[in-house]
């Protein structure tokens, strides 16, 4: 439960200190999820989406966004925390001017891993890739998604078991 509150107050110190204008990210998020083997996943994402449109068609259009997030793993009292930040793009189905977009989303990004064992999986080493491919609808002030999520270090060192996840998120638009 404290994990809850904590995740809470950050997502409203977040909204009233970049609430303004000049606001540096325009997205927080909140997310839940485990892994096959039963590790927790609990995740707090900060987003900024990209300054334009990278493709546009009559079917809808091809965005993105940038995640810095901070990730807390647990099973069985073996704990570990994920920083990451992830460049996603996005495709977005339908018009602009509506105020709902289902839209699929795929990206790769870095994290640093506070260690390099949970509950006997071995990731080798603290440098992990973070790899995503997911689906949402997004409406006018929130963001609801699924998303089978990766963690590993592409084999730069060995052994490389690697981590996989299915998180659901809940994000607040500003």
């Amino acid at each position: 439960m404290k994990k809850w509150a904590l995740i809470c107050c950050l997502i409203l110190w977040t909204h009233s200190a970049f609430a303004d204008e000049s606001k540096w990210i325009d997205e927080v998020s909140v997310g839940l999820g485990q892994s096959k083997d039963h590790i927790d996943i609990y995740r707090l994402g900060l987003k900024k989406p990209f300054s334009s449109t990278l493709y546009k068609n009559n079917y809808g259009w091809l965005g993105g966004y940038y995640e810095a997030s901070v990730n807390y793993w647990e099973k069985g009292g073996d704990t570990m925390y994920a920083f990451a930040f992830s460049p996603v793009f996005v495709y977005y189905f339908g018009e602009k001017s509506k105020k709902i977009h289902p839209y699929l989303e795929a990206g790769i990004g870095l994290s640093c891993l506070s260690d390099t064992m949970i509950s006997g999986r071995n990731l080798s080493s603290h440098f992990n890739f973070e790899d995503r491919i997911g689906s949402g609808i997004r409406m006018e002030h929130f963001d609801l998604n699924g998303r089978y999520m990766h963690y590993s270090n592409a084999g730069l060192k060995k052994p490389n078991q690697g981590i996989d996840i299915i998180i659901f998120t809940l994000s607040y638009i500003f």
